[in-house]
């Protein structure tokens, strides 16, 4: 059976130690180990090491270097118990070894999937345009239970949520003034959904926002309208006439309005 003849601490990482032994042919490299596991078994100088032991060995610095691995993980931010287990399979760590990492970081408290959820949810309401709908998606993509979820969540007030829709319309209102007022709103209505806001939400939202005059309106028909007669410039009379009317009415203007442009031309 081998024998520990030397035991040197590593250059470049002084929490490790390199292990040599004498199988009976002489000093060489056996393996290295992490700190704890060399306390922890009490490798020293003169030590025999049997099959059994070296095993325990092993296994306990697989545990360790999964266990530091988490641990860097960890230390860029909060994360779920399943994203861990998803980083160290993704790190070919065997399943028993993570399940050992995870005994491990929840007796060190270093994971607590309610804290997270909470802290999530503060997070992306503060500083993302997110509704609490998407913000629930994401936290189940996490793998956060869904009672922990369901208690986070209203932490999401609805003055806020309303606050925030309003803050969007104005957002969208301002970059697409071209377009009339009935496709403008199909498409915030649609924008809210995808951000994780209710109907409710945009419907209170878009009711406090001022809505667009007359004027504004025209001017859109206008800037569609121009747009469209180069499309349609080599067709004439009613033709011409129907074929704009249809387009404009596609994008949201009335027939009224359409029929108003028309005769001023």
């Amino acid at each position: 059976m081998p024998t520990i003849t030397k035991i040197t601490v590593q250059k470049k990482r002084t929490d490790r130690y390199n292990i040599f032994l004498d199988n009976g042919k002489g000093e060489e490299y056996g393996f290295s180990v992490d700190e704890d596991v060399l306390i922890k078994h009490g490798l020293k100088k003169g030590m025999v090491l049997d099959d059994l032991l070296f095993s325990e060995i092993s296994f306990s610095d697989d545990i360790r270097k999964a266990y530091n691995t988490a641990v860097n993980y960890l230390a860029r931010m909060m994360r779920t118990e399943t994203e861990v287990r998803k980083h160290l399979a993704e790190k070919e760590v065997d399943e028993v070894i993570i399940q050992e990492v995870i005994h491990k970081l929840n007796e060190y408290q270093f994971l607590n999937d309610e804290q997270l959820a909470f802290a999530y949810v503060r997070t992306q309401m503060n500083t993302t345009d997110k509704g609490p709908s998407l913000i629930k998606r994401e936290l189940k993509e996490k793998g956060i239970p869904e009672e922990y979820i369901t208690e986070a969540i209203e932490e999401f007030p609805f003055e806020l949520q309303v606050e925030k829709a309003i803050a969007l319309c104005e957002k969208y209102m301002k970059k697409n003034k071209q377009e009339s007022q009935k496709i403008m709103k199909q498409k915030m209505e649609q924008l809210h959904f995808r951000k994780g806001f209710s109907s409710q939400v945009f419907q209170i939202a878009f009711e406090q926002m001022e809505t667009t005059s007359d004027d504004e309106e025209l001017e859109s028909l206008r800037y569609q309208a121009e747009k469209l007669e180069r499309k349609y410039s080599k067709f004439t009379g009613y033709e011409y006439q129907q074929k704009m009317k249809q387009a404009l009415y596609r994008k949201g203007f009335s027939i009224e309005a359409i029929n108003r442009y028309l005769e001023s031309k």
